[in-house]
């Protein structure tokens, strides 16, 4: 029987546990998919850990809103897709449900992409929630330019690591932050123009220095917390601040006084649009094409190590995505 990642409780990684569970039959406008690979996302740790503000369905939750894989059943009125086609899985409508972390996975056709010609498994896997969360949040919201200066925080994460690749390929300058001056060689190989290390300068002056004194055209707040104010103080005057990201759970100091406009993101408001999947979908495989996008793969773990996968994403010591392979 195939094997599923099942939480009864919230809590600590070793909640999780591998169950044998059946595969769902899909129904109409569904396909089954034979799942290969797992992107592991914040958003896993928070339901899991019971942290998330919306509703999870226990016991036998489940987890998981991105993976890759092959077409293993199409349900009736699906058209486009055939058995044994590779494919992303673009939204999972119910997670705790239907989630991702499974030999099998059954979601609608609508929420289902081919995948990118040249992608293994384990770098398809690292691409969708990263690089549409980057694009939604710097194209589609701050209206990213050509030659704007882009302040993305969090940079080694794997939405921070696509931030500065999109950034790249329209023609910005991506800044890049982090605590950590270990970090700043694989940054800067990263397409990081300048790496910011907090643990040496204030990002605020930093952002001024780099930018005469001007500030930054849009900022990508991938934390949130007291640290928006700042971040905030980093921007020039009339620019765009974008939050797209949850790991500083404290309440958020939200600027005042200031010219600019904050925006918050989640890239549910995109991965939900037919229209904008489109946009997204063109706009990597334009990336991949010409090598602007590359997937940045941390480590890989298989489905039996969830619980060690989850405490070493826990860590925050990753440079990019961490991934289970199924």
């Amino acid at each position: 029987m195939p094997r599923t990642v099942v939480f009864d409780q919230t809590g600590a990684p070793d909640v999780l546990r591998v169950v044998d569970d059946p595969a769902r039959e899909p129904g109409g406008g569904e396909v089954r998919i034979r799942v290969e690979a797992v992107g592991l996302n914040r958003l896993d740790l928070m339901m899991r850990s019971g942290t998330y503000p919306g509703p999870v369905r226990l016991p036998h939750a489940r987890l998981g809103c991105e993976g890759t894989g092959l077409i293993d059943a199409v349900g009736p009125g699906v058209d486009g897709f055939a058995v044994g086609d590779p494919v992303l899985v673009t939204a999972v409508p119910q997670m705790d449900l239907d989630g991702t972390y499974a030999e099998y996975v059954t979601v609608p056709a609508s929420a289902v992409i081919a995948r990118p010609a040249g992608l293994d498994a384990v770098d398809a896997a690292a691409l969708w929630v990263a690089y549409s969360t980057a694009y939604g949040a710097l194209v589609e919201k701050a209206g990213m330019r050509p030659g704007d200066r882009v302040l993305v925080n969090a940079a080694s994460s794997s939405v921070g690591l696509a931030a500065l690749q999109v950034a790249n390929q329209l023609g910005a300058v991506p800044v890049a932050v982090t605590r950590h001056a270990a970090k700043r060689d694989a940054l800067l190989a990263a397409g990081a123009a300048h790496v910011v290390v907090t643990d040496e300068e204030d990002v605020v002056d930093a952002a001024h220095r780099l930018t005469d004194g001007a500030g930054v055209e849009v900022v990508l707040d991938l934390v949130r917390g007291p640290g928006l104010a700042d971040l905030a103080r980093a921007a020039g005057n009339g620019r765009t601040v974008v939050t797209a990201g949850w790991m500083d759970d404290r309440p958020a100091t939200f600027p005042t006084g200031r010219p600019v406009t904050v925006i918050s993101y989640a890239s549910f408001e995109h991965t939900t649009d037919p229209a904008a999947v489109r946009r997204i979908a063109a706009f990597l495989g334009a990336g991949l094409r010409t090598g602007a996008v590359r997937p940045a793969v941390d480590r890989v773990f298989s489905l039996d190590d969830i619980v060690a996968a989850h405490r070493y994403l826990e860590t925050g010591r990753q440079v990019g995505k961490v991934v289970v392979t199924v």
